[in-house]
């Protein structure tokens, strides 16, 4: 089927290990970065790692900015209070407060969208939801960006998908908490506070009680294949929100990264570069362990990197080459020795941990699997569970992903880093420096400023 021995695909066809340590991963309370829940699962990845042979397993703690969530509510004047679960959660990062306005709904919050509107002291309300002709996504962070510019006090981040499922994500700053109150609310209940604004103005009040304070976390490594001078990263992310189980987002990722380090063990006379396994802390509040490897390591050492994330849905793989080539390529070619279609992207995906790599020239790409619909779906909900994945669909998966990290380890496969300016422009031409300048991501401008552990 694929450029692999036949005895290594029916293992990877038969295997539940992975599945295993996701159900391991989704029975821990939550993940929530800096979280007890997060430092386990870390260590259920170590066990893996060890079970499977693999070389030089560590693990590494790094300071980050912790967050704890505590009840969260909106409430109309006159017109009834959403606290529920199901109506809305308080986002990461956000400060404690209560905060009383008048309520505006911005609709898509789209950067334009902000021009020429008074926002001084009132609530703004976004759709999680970007118009598909627009070009490209227009993150949370940026929307939240574009209210605290113009002068809101308080921040509700409306669902787009139906199902009483208030998304979560982060909004807080690199060092510590954002600048104004935010919450994620259902598309049920934001669908009731527009039609209150479609009349005359409406007063609501959102009320955030949570705790923000010093934490840490964890990132894991394992390397497998001789002692070269380079080598190739497969990566993930081992943390999750907490208000679901984490099981595509991304439990699966740190399922595929043990499950094709078992499979490389079996390869190991046959690997001509060295493979580094590493499940990254703290993804979800700001790509903590990636900055961090990154700013501890040499990236001259390293050849690649493939960072896995959201390959759960289906066995539908993509991969977003961020330009290289190179990667792509290799993975056109497991295409056609396995006669499975595997969509390559070459477009910049700024989002996740192979950013940090790819921001600095550093050849990346990242793996996920297409499902139907807009956006996160189930992701960043309360929805992200596992009965939602299919021990077939990883199963097909790590059998690809195997055989393409296969190929990109060949000696005489060159993949090339390029000059930083070369990712800069492509930012740029596809947009995504405006919303990376509003939320001060931007990694061209003092790219080693405030981060936790150079404070």
């Amino acid at each position: 089927m694929v450029d692999l021995p036949d005895r290594v695909v029916g293992d990877a066809y038969t295997s539940s290990r992975g599945f295993e340590l996701i159900e391991s991963l989704v029975d821990l309370d939550h993940r929530m970065p800096g979280s007890d829940g997060e430092r386990a699962g870390a260590g259920f990845v170590a066990e893996r790692f060890e079970e499977a042979g693999l070389d030089d397993v560590s693990l590494t703690e790094f300071p980050i900015p912790g967050w704890e969530r505590g009840e969260a509510s909106v409430s109309v004047e006159g017109r009834g209070r959403f606290d529920g679960s199901h109506e809305v959660v308080a986002l990461p990062g956000t400060p404690a407060g209560t905060v009383s306005a008048e309520l505006v709904d911005m609709g898509y919050a789209l950067p334009e969208d902000f021009d020429d509107v008074d926002l001084d002291g009132k609530l703004v309300m976004a759709s999680s939801l970007t118009p598909d002709d627009y070009g490209r996504w227009v993150h949370r962070g940026e929307k939240y960006a574009y209210a605290v510019e113009a002068g809101a006090v308080g921040f509700l981040f409306s669902n787009h998908i139906e199902g009483c499922l208030p998304p979560t994500g982060d909004v807080g700053d690199r060092t510590g908490p954002a600048q104004i109150p935010a919450v994620g609310i259902s598309k049920e209940a934001g669908s009731k506070l527009k039609r209150y604004c479609e009349g005359e103005a409406v007063e609501a009040t959102v009320s955030v009680d949570c705790e923000n304070y010093a934490a840490t976390s964890t990132n894991v490594e394992a390397v497998v294949g001789p002692d070269t001078d380079e080598e190739v990263l497969f990566t993930a992310h081992v943390d999750a929100h907490d208000v679901g189980e984490g099981a595509n987002d991304n439990g699966a990722g740190c399922a595929l990264v043990t499950e094709v380090g078992r499979l490389l063990k079996q390869l190991e006379d046959e690997l001509e570069t060295r493979v580094r396994l590493v499940t990254f802390g703290a993804e979800e509040t700001g790509l903590y362990g990636a900055y961090y490897w990154t700013h501890t390591h040499d990236l001259d050492d390293v050849k690649c990197v493939l960072n896995v994330d959201g390959a759960g849905y289906s066995r539908e793989l993509q991969i977003h080459t961020h330009g290289f080539e190179a990667i792509g390529e290799a993975f056109e070619e497991v295409s056609d020795d396995a006669d499975v279609p595997i969509d390559i992207q070459s477009g910049i995906r700024p989002h996740s941990d192979h950013w940090p790599f790819v921001q600095q020239g550093a050849a990346g790409a990242q793996g996920r699997t297409i499902a139907e619909g807009s956006g996160r779906g189930w992701g960043h909900t309360h929805g992200d569970t596992l009965d939602k994945l299919d021990v077939r669909d990883l199963r097909e998966t790590s059998v690809l992903l195997t055989a393409g990290v296969l190929k990109l380890a060949e000696a005489d496969r060159k993949i090339d880093a390029v000059d930083d300016t070369e990712i800069r422009e492509a930012t740029v031409d596809q947009r995504f420096d405006v919303g990376m300048k509003a939320t001060g991501s931007w990694p061209w401008a003092d790219a080693d400023r405030d981060w936790p552990w150079t404070a």
